[in-house]
């Protein structure tokens, strides 16, 4: 039996790569800080950077002051004029739906009114002071009125979480702006401008509600005054007939006047006799005025008259009460210089840290792998 000789043949050497160690999950926090420790001088130049972009910012950011208003539904005090000049009004059933509760919301609806607070952005001085030239083309008005106008808010104060509900309720008004001085000015001039607008709608609802009852009472006197221009001519030709009658039929006195008894004709009453329809025909001829002794016609022509003496003239009252008139902002909204340079200097002071030990990581893995080179 051949046997089969093996010669061994001795191995080429391997390329020597370097073996991982077991990975050590400590963490060396004496390590970590004396690379800190080395590298402050790096550390707090990169930390002092932020803060000094830190201190930029807080001068650069937009600065913003909020004033507000809080106001509730009008009481007698504000209304009491309005009331006065509304007695001849109400003492004339002249209906006008106007009360507290209807001139508080027409207030807030009108605050809220997109088109009212453009026409008063339009002419503001602090519309004009925003824009650089004076001369302006309408789109950058329009962009410049439209940016402030979204800066108005209304909020209803009445929390739906509560379960006993307030003896009343309260609304916010506020601007922004970016100082104190103009976000007070602008706000107190537009809530005297919506004051104004709702003066002007209420009384001119009043004068067009006087001016309808005067329309109505008018035509409804016309008719009156035709129904009884027919009633008139009808009673002077039946008293006509009435008296062609009575004396065809030789009746000269009034038939009751001798003791006589007489079925008087249905259409035509002779009862009166011959002389008495004529006395009666001559007094009816001579009634020039047929609401001369008609009560309701002479009642309907005086509420007219007074009607027309109405003179709905300007009253001031204030659709709102103040229960606190637009502050003067005495802190700005957002955070402050001080909290914007210590949020800076905390962010500098984790980025320097950060990029240091992130580099002597990079640089101890690299002199690991130099060793098996």
């Amino acid at each position: 039996m051949s046997s089969i000789e093996v010669k061994s043949q001795q191995l080429e050497s391997a390329p020597v790569y370097p073996l991982h160690s077991q990975q050590r999950e400590e963490i060396d926090l004496l390590a970590l800080l004396s690379t800190l420790f080395a590298a402050r001088k790096q550390i707090v130049g990169i930390t002092l950077i932020f803060a000094l972009c830190g201190v930029i910012a807080s001068f650069l950011l937009p600065q913003k002051w909020t004033s507000q208003a809080v106001i509730t539904a009008p009481e007698n005090e504000q209304m009491v004029e309005l009331r006065r000049a509304m007695v001849n009004m109400n003492v004339l059933n002249v209906g006008a739906n106007v009360d507290g509760s209807t001139v508080f919301n027409m207030f807030l609806k009108k605050f809220d009114s997109q088109a009212l607070r453009e026409r008063f952005l339009s002419t503001s001085p602090y519309v004009q002071a925003l824009l650089s030239n004076k001369e302006v083309d309408t789109s950058e008005l329009h962009r410049a009125i439209m940016n402030v106008s979204e800066k108005f808010k209304s909020q209803n104060n009445a929390d739906p979480k509560q379960t006993a509900s307030m003896p009343y309720s309260s609304w916010t008004l506020s601007f922004n702006a970016p100082d104190a001085e103009n976000a007070q000015l602008v706000l107190k001039n537009y809530i005297a401008y919506i004051v104004n607008e709702v003066n002007i709608s209420v009384l001119q609802d009043l004068k067009d509600a006087v001016e309808l009852k005067i329309i109505f009472e008018k035509d409804k006197l016309k008719l009156d005054r035709s129904l009884l221009e027919n009633e008139h001519n009808v009673n002077l030709q039946r008293l006509g007939y009435s008296l062609q009658v009575a004396s065809a039929a030789g009746i000269k006195k009034p038939v009751y006047s001798n003791g006589q008894a007489v079925k008087d004709d249905p259409d035509y009453s002779v009862a009166l006799g011959s002389d008495g329809l004529a006395e009666k025909l001559k007094i009816e001829e001579s009634i020039k005025d047929v609401a001369q002794l008609n009560v309701a016609v002479q009642n309907r022509e005086h509420l007219v008259s007074q009607l027309e003496a109405i003179n709905i003239g300007e009253v001031d009252f204030r659709p709102f009460k103040y229960q606190m008139q637009p502050s003067l902002p005495v802190k700005k909204d957002g955070p402050g210089k001080s909290l914007v340079v210590v949020l800076a200097t905390l962010v500098g002071l984790i980025v320097a840290a950060g990029m240091v030990l992130t580099r002597h990581a990079l640089s101890s893995r690299r002199m690991e792998l130099d060793k098996f080179i």
